[in-house]
């Protein structure tokens, strides 16, 4: 008497579950990530949409309504020349993020190549890791302070003052923070350059390009991921660092650490006007961590599905 096997249609009816959504799947489960994504989005929403909901010009001076606290007109109140502090603090948002993306982006190119040349290339090893060590050895905030004061001036008057000093807050930015990048992606490397794949490539013949681009990079998207969302929060604050040290964009191109440092002689008069853009980079820098830890438990095969 033979007995009937339904174990092998229950295995054909179930779905076949792709890399990401495995990696969807544990993310979800990071209640903190969750939580950082949806306050993300809120706040990527609101300083894009914002300004078209809330019309009101952030440079408009009317000193009539100077130093108001929040009212139905303007609900973060205003400051002292009277210009609305909600317009202000949509507006400085999205410079702020805007920093944020491109001087990560900088980095991450940076960070990249030089993490996969150096664990791909013996020979390139010793000197990229020392140019990374001698990097992590400089003191970056003075280093930033004297780079932004010597070309600051000359680049106001190529590009204008807004565009000016937005190519040199990113550029200082990304150039200064590519170095965790680069040794976390040369550690990968190290480990998949002697995997089975890449020796079988290898033997027959594959050039070095191809097996970096094909082989290698999709491998290390794990901590490169990781690292983007890291490295946006690092120039949000950096950004904000120097904005509040009087080093950032002008005074009628607000970002969020330049309305810190133009609030910061009336906390005792407003103190609505650095509670929320402080509240913005906090929430901003928070959600982004949140995000990175989830993406890291989500990536690691070690993890996903326990």
């Amino acid at each position: 008497m033979s007995t009937v096997d339904n174990t092998a249609p229950a295995q054909a009816a179930r779905p076949h579950r792709s890399q990401w959504m495995d990696v969807w799947l544990q993310f979800r489960h990071h209640k903190g990530a969750l939580a950082g994504v949806i306050v993300l989005g809120i706040i990527v929403l609101a300083v894009i949409l914002g300004p078209s909901i809330h019309d009101v010009d952030a440079q408009r001076l009317d000193p009539r309504i100077a130093n108001e606290g929040p009212s139905l007109d303007h609900p973060f109140g205003t400051d002292n020349l009277g210009r609305d502090l909600l317009a202000q603090v949509l507006e400085g948002g999205r410079v702020s993020l805007a920093v944020g993306v491109v001087a990560m982006m900088i980095s991450l190119v940076l960070g990249t190549l030089i993490g996969v040349l150096a664990g791909y290339s013996k020979r390139l090893d010793g000197p990229l890791m020392r140019l990374t060590d001698l990097f992590l050895a400089l003191p970056l905030l003075p280093l930033l302070l004297v780079i932004i004061l010597l070309f600051r001036d000359t680049l106001r008057t190529s590009f204008g003052p807004e565009t000016g000093i937005f190519i040199l807050m990113v550029a200082v930015i990304g150039i200064t923070s590519w170095m965790q990048t680069a040794r976390i992606v040369r550690g990968d490397v190290l480990a998949i350059k002697e995997q089975e794949f890449v020796t079988a490539a290898r033997s027959i013949g594959t050039r070095k390009r191809r097996i970096i681009t094909r082989h290698i990079l999709p491998n290390v998207l794990s901590p490169i991921m990781v690292s983007a969302t890291l490295g946006v929060a690092n120039a949000i604050i950096t950004e904000s660092a120097l904005s509040f040290l009087g080093l950032g964009f002008p005074p009628d191109f607000p970002t969020w650490g330049r309305l810190l440092f133009d609030g910061a002689n009336f906390m005792t008069l407003t103190p609505e006007r650095v509670i929320w853009p402080g509240l913005a980079i906090s929430l901003t820098v928070l959600s982004l961590n949140y995000i990175g830890d989830g993406l890291r438990d989500a990536l690691d095969p070690r993890l996903r599905g326990r």
